[in-house]
């Protein structure tokens, strides 16, 4: 049977409601006045539909949606059939608006269950979700930055469904160069600017799902200042949108183009020309000329989060995927008999390697889940203290410090847990057929876009590390050397979290060694070292994660109620972590060394040294 006609979407709703209730214990924000109107039933309500819609109506599209693909139709983009079906019964189920505020037309609900619906959703269909997802982003910004009648010409449709929302950065001259942005914007009156210039790679730039699409687009007022500092941001809608909310007709926003690409097929990613005909106009975001990157930042972060996300969502999906085929599949006979040629066939399962493959992904998809999820709490938490200067400082750090882990971490290991789910197939993973194929597609572009993954590791290394003196670095540190401290002795996990004590030494000398190389002067080898420093962050990261889960579920299994299904579960939760801790965790002490040989033959080879072929 061809994937296009089947729904091969899976969820572990066990694994995910452990993190969220008994390892990180979320239900501590509704003892907060900030979400004291919301209890885990409820929450758990949103998640139930998010999943529900996930499994029914999402993954059926998403074989369909990657061979047909979005199609540019006398300026159009259309997308795949039940796409705009989708779009219409999500906004009726109201969950899309869950994180937002009361104030601005939502529940008021947490980020860390609005990014485990995210989760949900993404998984199902990857491309369908691109679209709702860029619009909560674009959502955000009007909704923190912008003069209250942008808000009310803007937010309500939004949340209805009616208006969608992208980011508009990128040009053909300059990708991640955002300084060197040439589209610019001429005051008409007040707030009002005409706008001309291009934009590309722009996610969900058009489609037929939605009456309009609200850009963000960075631009420069004539007269600004070169670079990133000179740069203003405008709300341009495809159709111009008037105070009462109605249309009235075309913005002069063109989309030229639409990418043809590897993966998530079913997102239109386009080439959009504004003023064209010298017609389109925006509205200065908040009246603030040259705050737009402060302002678009808000928007990249939350981009950035969504991204690792994505990560998750994928390698969760891939890797439960890669299970099911292993249990079912028969091929060869166990270890144990492999003498007899007579032995029964056994399920792949049963096979070292196949297990190997197995705990591997489980344990990178589990740390990232949790990883993902604890970023947001933190999220939560900063906002829930706003009122305690040093809680709130603590938390926003660590959201600071975590945001280029998660994106860069999780979307390169979404590839690669792809991967071995192709692996654990076989030749049957290779085959549209079945599903693996296409998560690793899709998988690609997540270490790709919204900054690439050395870019998040220039920012760690640059910016993030010693950020407000190193305090978050810090307080990231404490927290790990007191989880070690406290079960490092006496315990089942007691070697491995050792091991992790041991690779939490190694970053910090890490740390160490880039400060080193920043006081001799050679950001050039900062750089060249970046990469691997946020790997051994992330892996100490997931380590102490899986770990502390570890903690909770070996004394779950103590619980005299325990059915024996219970027990296999957090012994699994156990195994990971010890996989984990000791054969992912070391790799943290070699990247240390390489970064210590302080070799820099790379960086003074001649260009020709690479290869004289042309």
């Amino acid at each position: 049977m061809s994937q296009a006609a089947t729904n091969f979407y899976k969820v572990d709703r066990r694994a995910i409601d452990f993190t969220l209730w008994e390892h990180l214990r979320v239900q501590q924000l509704f003892e907060l006045p900030a979400f004291s109107h919301l209890g885990r039933d409820e929450c758990s309500q949103v998640i139930d539909a998010a999943e529900r819609f996930a499994l029914e109506v999402l993954g059926p599209l998403n074989g369909v949606a990657d061979r047909s693909g979005c199609t540019l139709r006398d300026g159009q983009v259309v997308t795949p059939p039940g796409f705009k079906d989708a779009w219409e019964r999500i906004h009726e189920l109201g969950i899309l608006s869950f994180a937002a505020s009361q104030e601005d037309g939502g529940f008021g609900g947490p980020h860390v269950i609005a990014v485990q619906v995210a989760e949900l959703l993404s998984g199902g269909n990857t491309s369908w979700n691109m679209y709702p997802d860029l619009t909560r982003g674009n959502f955000e910004v009007i909704a923190k930055f912008g003069l209250p009648e942008q808000k009310a010409r803007f937010l309500p449709h939004m949340i209805s469904g009616r208006f969608s929302g992208t980011m508009c950065l990128s040009e053909p001259h300059a990708g991640s160069d955002v300084g060197s942005a040439r589209t610019s914007a001429k005051q008409i009156e007040g707030n009002l600017y005409s706008i001309t210039g291009t934009k590309c790679w722009i996610s969900a730039g058009d489609h037929d799902m939605a009456e309009n699409v609200i850009h963000l687009v960075l631009a420069r007022i004539e007269g600004a200042p070169a670079g990133t500092k000179g740069l203003s941001l405008f709300i341009v809608p495809k159709f111009w949108v008037e105070e009462d909310g109605s249309l009235s007709g075309s913005n002069d926003v063109v989309t030229a183009s639409i990418e043809h690409k590897l993966g998530i097929r079913a997102s239109a990613t386009a080439v959009l020309n504004f003023g064209e005909s010298g017609k389109c106009r925006g509205f200065l975001v908040g009246g603030q000329p040259h705050m737009g990157i402060r302002q678009m930042f808000l928007l990249m972060n939350s981009a950035r989060i969504g991204v690792g996300v994505q990560g998750v969502s994928v390698a969760s999906t891939a890797y439960l995927n890669a299970l099911g085929y292993a249990r079912q599949r028969q091929q060869g006979s166990s270890a144990k008999h492999f003498k007899d040629p007579s032995a029964p066939r056994v399920p792949i399962i049963e096979h070292a390697d196949v297990r190997r493959m197995l705990i591997d992904m489980k344990a990178k998809v589990e740390g990232m889940r949790t990883l993902a999820l604890k970023l947001c709490l933190h999220q939560d938490l900063a906002h829930a203290h706003a009122h305690d200067q040093g809680k709130a400082q603590f938390h926003a750090s660590q959201v600071d410090l975590l945001t280029p882990i998660l994106k860069s971490y999780c979307s390169d290991q979404a590839f690669r847990v792809a991967e071995t789910a192709i692996q654990t197939y076989g030749g049957a993973g290779y085959v549209q057929d079945n599903p693996v194929e296409q998560y690793l597609r899709d998988a690609k572009i997540f270490s790709i876009y919204e900054g690439t993954n050395h870019i998040q590791a220039a920012d760690l290394v640059a910016r993030k590390l010693m950020q407000n003196g190193g305090a978050g670095f810090g307080a990231y540190v404490k927290e790990i050397s007191d989880f070690t401290d406290a079960h490092g002795k006496d315990h089942g996990l007691a070697a491995e979290v050792r091991a992790l004590a041991a690779a939490s030494t190694a970053l910090q000398a890490a740390a160490g060694q880039l400060m080193d190389f920043f006081t001799n002067g050679n950001v050039d080898q900062v750089m060249l070292v970046a990469n691997s420093f946020l790997e051994m962050m992330a892996e100490v990261t997931i380590a102490h994660l899986l770990l502390d889960a570890a903690v909770v579920a070996d004394a779950r299994r103590g619980d005299e109620d325990l059915t024996a299904d219970d027990f296999a579960f957090y012994g699994g939760k156990i195994t990971a972590a010890k996989h984990y801790a000791n054969y992912v965790l070391p790799g943290v002490h070699a990247k240390l060394a390489a970064m210590q040989s302080a070799d820099r033959s790379v960086l003074d080879l001649p260009d020709a040294g690479f290869s004289t072929a042309h």
